[in-house]
């Protein structure tokens, strides 16, 4: 009498993304949650890092621009287009439409909309009117890229005007300076040079309540063989890596069994991007993995280049 294969038991590993859950839906949580990797499962978490307030002063001078139209592609114009390289810029955005009376307000058809990749985008689209606009620079993923598709595209997109008309960026406090670095070098001819005016419209800061919720989030994880953690920004990292016994008292990493350094489960740590890797390696901490795409595939892509070697090895 044959016997009857004992079935393996499935494999859940746990992901823990540091970011607050999208509404209605959130594109990681249901890209991991249907993408099994190497026989294993992945099983998402959100532990919310950073808490995000709009700036009245930003917020009222965008608003001014938008309602007295000088966001346009004449001449008269004050600025040609509009540059958004994070969510919570959208979402500023989308909240003083959300003020417009007007159904058609705000006019921004005729005018380039610059966003750094497929989340910005996509959120883009979602605004009120959001499919009525023009936005460019999905494919971008940084920054860098970004700013290098601009000066050939805007260049394009106003190829009559001797001189290019500015562009509004909306930013929060912390950033980069890649994009009007690149855009306004006195090294670049006259005619390819763009003014980049920045708009603070957000502030960040930690929540408060995340070192709790990532040690009650651990502790309910501790009996995992292993889980993955997600770090989407630099904001909260030094409180990450501490949390998760990465770091001692003296803020340095710990000696050791590297990827153990609590009681508990092995900890993953991937990043987003090369921003927050970069942020990471100044503790003197390396993330094992780092997305080359900032977006769910980016990083899905790489967990599982990384869970693909440890089986092989």
């Amino acid at each position: 009498m044959s016997s009857i294969p004992t079935a393996k038991p499935v494999t859940r590993v746990p992901v823990l993304f540091l970011k607050t859950r999208s509404t209605p839906t959130d594109a990681y949580e249901d890209l991991f949650s249907q993408q099994p990797l190497e026989g294993q499962f992945l099983e998402p978490r959100f532990v919310p890092v950073l808490r995000h307030t709009f700036k009245d002063d930003g917020m009222s001078k965008v608003e001014a621009a938008l309602r007295e139209e000088r966001i346009n592609n004449t001449p008269e114009g004050s600025y040609g287009g509009m540059i958004f390289t994070s969510q919570r810029a959208v979402e500023a955005f989308a909240a003083l439409v959300e003020r417009g009376r007007d159904p058609t307000w705000p006019r921004l058809r005729d005018v380039p909309i610059y966003s750094v990749g497929p989340a910005t985008t996509r959120a883009l689209r979602a605004t009120p009117h959001g499919s009525r606009l023009q936005v460019f620079g999905e494919h971008t993923g940084t920054g860098e890229a970004l700013a290098a598709f601009m000066l050939d595209h805007y260049r394009e997109w106003y190829k009559d005007r001797a001189t290019l008309p500015p562009l509004l960026f909306l930013v929060g406090e912390q950033r980069r300076d890649v994009i009007p670095r690149t855009l306004m070098d006195e090294k670049l001819p006259e005619d390819r040079r763009i003014r980049v005016d920045e708009v603070e419209v957000y502030g960040t800061g930690v929540m408060e309540s995340f070192p709790v919720d990532l040690e009650r989030a651990l502790e309910e994880l501790r009996t995992r063989p292993v889980l993955w953690v997600i770090v989407f920004s630099p904001t909260g990292s030094e409180a990450m890596l501490k949390g998760t016994g990465f770091l001692d008292e003296a803020g340095k990493v710990r000696a050791g069994d590297e990827g153990r350094p609590r009681e508990g489960p092995q900890i993953l740590v991937a990043t987003i991007g090369p921003t927050t890797r970069d942020w990471l390696n100044g503790f003197g901490f390396t993330p094992h993995v780092c997305a080359e795409r900032p977006s769910p595939e980016g990083v899905l892509s790489g967990i599982a280049l990384y869970m693909k070697a440890l089986s092989e090895a």
